[in-house]
């Protein structure tokens, strides 16, 4: 089994909780070579802890190591990096949100092909167990009456407060690869303008919690039930940080999906509910920041006598986050078909888009 090299863009939470113990724990597979961070006490703290020999805060010296493959998983900007590791030759995994708009993902589409590597989304939820298993369980329903997703979003930080996470207020202004990246936006274009244009502050930040949060929930539905045929209704209140929208599929059933911000209540909520005349599945979401907590998956039905059923069937121990590493690994080494290709995003951030402009139209 191939062992690949492979450097890390962004030391924040997310990197420091999920992806760098993960590659750790992964030592067959990844060898973490280089962290990169605008901070350069981040990037020095995080190649500490996990014991990596270099670090730095310009991603294009790691462009430029002997690297196979580049995570990245910083905040921001994604598409200038993505586009500069392609065009190094390195497979490359972003995490989610991969960028904001159409003409962006062509762009990062484009620089894929060209390079002939391989190009993942940090799509996890559906390397899941449990999601597997929900999936499996929906394909063997003859038909689908009503779908519903609801997101219910504590504060982060009530979660990410039992994790040593560090954080520091030294990341350098004016850096090459800012320079670089404003530069390309202002050629390029980018972000919620290019995607819906100048709206009011609330519109804007339900776009912005459609892409960072609830995309989780979008790719779900994706992959579960395919593509809907149209947006029926959006409806946006609380300031931007709720919204709630209906899809109608192409056998007629509606999806109806809200994500709502409750910031001071500690309980996370995340659901993915199908329903038939005979079955229906229910799977449930710990936060993307829980370690070792499963998701859970309920599944109602009518036996062949007629008797109404529930169970729960029991989940492999099998972390997303992990799931999606040895996957990314398999299709590099392997050949094997990305499961949440780059191209595949797309369909995603279109209906973004169209979930929002159904709303402003």
């Amino acid at each position: 089994m191939k062992r690949l090299k492979i450097g890390v863009i962004g030391c924040g939470a997310i990197a420091q909780v999920q992806h760098m113990p993960n590659l750790a724990n992964l030592p067959d597979l990844f060898e973490v070579t280089m962290v990169c961070d605008l901070s350069l006490k981040a990037a020095e703290y995080v190649a500490s802890k996990f014991k990596v020999s270099s670090f730095t805060t310009n991603y294009f010296e790691l462009l430029e190591s002997d690297v196979d493959a580049v995570l990245h998983c910083a905040g921001g900007h994604k598409p200038t990096a993505a586009i500069a590791a392609f065009e190094a030759g390195k497979h490359v995994f972003v995490e989610k949100p991969l960028c904001s708009s159409l003409e962006e993902t062509d762009r990062i589409i484009a620089a894929q092909k060209r390079a002939g590597t391989v190009g993942q989304v940090g799509y996890m939820k559906v390397y899941d167990p449990a999601f597997v298993y929900a999936r499996q369980e929906v394909e063997t329903m003859d038909d689908i009456l009503f779908a519903q997703v609801n997101h219910l979003h504590p504060s982060n930080n009530l979660h990410l407060r039992q994790f040593d996470i560090r954080r520091f207020n030294d990341i350098l202004p004016d850096s090459p690869t800012q320079r670089k990246e404003a530069a390309d936006f202002k050629i390029y274009g980018g972000g919620h303008q290019q995607a819906i244009g100048d709206h009011e502050p609330h519109v804007i930040g339900a776009f912005g919690l459609l892409s960072g949060s609830m995309i989780h929930d979008i790719y779900g539905m994706r992959v579960m039930l395919g593509m809907p045929t149209k947006v029926v209704n959006t409806e946006i209140w609380n300031d931007g940080r709720a919204i709630t929208y209906t899809l109608e599929y192409p056998s007629g059933y509606r999806l109806v999906a809200s994500w709502v911000d409750l910031p001071n209540l500690w309980d996370f909520k995340e659901t993915l509910e199908v329903y038939g005349s005979d079955k229906r599945v229910i799977l449930s979401y710990p936060t993307g920041f829980s370690c070792g907590q499963l998701s859970a998956l309920t599944v109602q039905g009518i036996d062949q006598a007629g008797t109404s059923y529930a169970s729960q069937p029991a989940i492999d121990w099998h972390s997303a986050f992990v799931q999606e590493l040895r996957h990314f690994h398999d299709c590099i080494t392997n050949g094997t078909s990305c499961h949440t290709s780059i191209a595949s995003a797309r369909d995603d951030i279109g209906l973004i888009i169209d979930i929002i402009q159904c709303y402003t139209a």
